[in-house]
């Protein structure tokens, strides 16, 4: 049994986001192919290089007992040979704290001796074990009571089971490291509220992808949500000759008139041309773009810039 002491000197006043994409060999997924639903350990794999989740039934009933067991069960060696446990004999979870649905763990000093990837895997694989306890939406990590740094010292807050960008069946080459500007609809619908998040990726992932993965997920303030119609899935985007071809799936076409019909389309094209090499985005549905969105932009246009939505612009 890990015994927990309260050691923690204060809450993060940001949220930072990162999205790491990790490749998922075993299993099924959370709402995509391949994660599991429900209760699920997240494991290294034998090299180390990856994670993997493995369906997992509680016997704790209480929140705090199931943390407790998750986390001893992060610490054991498991049966699979194949695998390889999360938390090693040196990294040591020293205390605990849930604050409503934000989980805080401290670590001892040992948790900075990590190298790069195996300290994201690590954290990857604690925060999505952790947060499929439906009390625990979020984690954040200390150590020996200070709030968990970057390489670069920014902190890096809290976490969620969306802060991973999970996608089976993708081989990790290399991670990078990015600040992407990213536009969401007001909380009112009419306009536009800008948000950086600071971002570690898989080199796989382009950074067309990863924006409007972020933009489907939602931002991190309260001030604002998602301008895209909910349900909505990507079915694939391109750059070519410096235009993004963004192909969303039939939920795109869905009606949400709580959000202007502008706001969603230069949600996804003013997030989009943030990058230097795109001047143009064209949407399709299906790959149809001879239809009209709503009622005012048809989706044979290729869309340019326009920033007279956003807010203190």
């Amino acid at each position: 049994m890990i015994k927990f002491k309260i050691n923690l000197k204060k809450l993060i006043s940001a949220l930072l986001c990162l999205s790491l994409t990790l490749i998922l060999m075993a299993g099924c997924g959370r709402s995509e192919e391949g994660i599991p639903k429900g209760t699920a350990i997240y494991y290294l794999t034998k090299n180390q290089d990856t994670i993997v989740p493995r369906s997992y039934e509680l016997t704790a009933t209480d929140s705090i007992g199931q943390i407790e067991e998750l986390l001893g069960k992060l610490s054991e060696t498991p049966d699979d040979v194949e695998l390889h446990r999360v938390l090693g004999e040196e990294i040591k979870v020293t205390g605990m704290e849930l604050h409503g649905n934000q989980l805080s763990l401290t670590f001892n000093e040992e948790y900075l001796k990590l190298d790069l990837m195996k300290e994201v895997l690590t954290r990857a694989a604690v925060v999505e074990t952790l947060t499929s306890i439906p009390e625990v939406l979020r984690v954040t990590f200390y150590v020996e009571g200070e709030p968990l740094t970057d390489a670069r010292g920014n902190t890096i807050g809290a976490m969620t089971g969306d802060t991973f960008v999970l996608n089976p069946g993708e081989q990790i080459n290399s991670f990078q490291e990015a600040v992407i500007t990213l536009y969401f609809s007001n909380l009112e619908g009419d306009g536009l509220v800008m948000e950086t998040q600071q971002v570690h990726y898989s080199s796989n992932i382009s950074m067309e992808k990863l924006i409007i993965e972020r933009l489907l997920a939602g931002p991190l303030s309260q001030n604002a949500k998602s301008a895209i119609p909910a349900g909505t899935q990507l079915l694939s985007v391109t750059t070519a000759d410096d235009v993004c071809y963004v192909n969303f799936d039939d939920a795109f076409k869905n009606q949400d008139y709580e959000v202007q019909e502008a706001v969603v389309i230069y949600s996804i094209v003013d997030s989009l041309l943030t990058l230097n090499d795109i001047k143009k985005v064209q949407i399709s549905v299906n790959g149809d773009n001879s239809t009209t969105y709503r009622d005012k932009f048809s989706l044979s246009t290729q869309y340019e810039k326009d920033l007279s939505l956003v807010e203190g612009e």
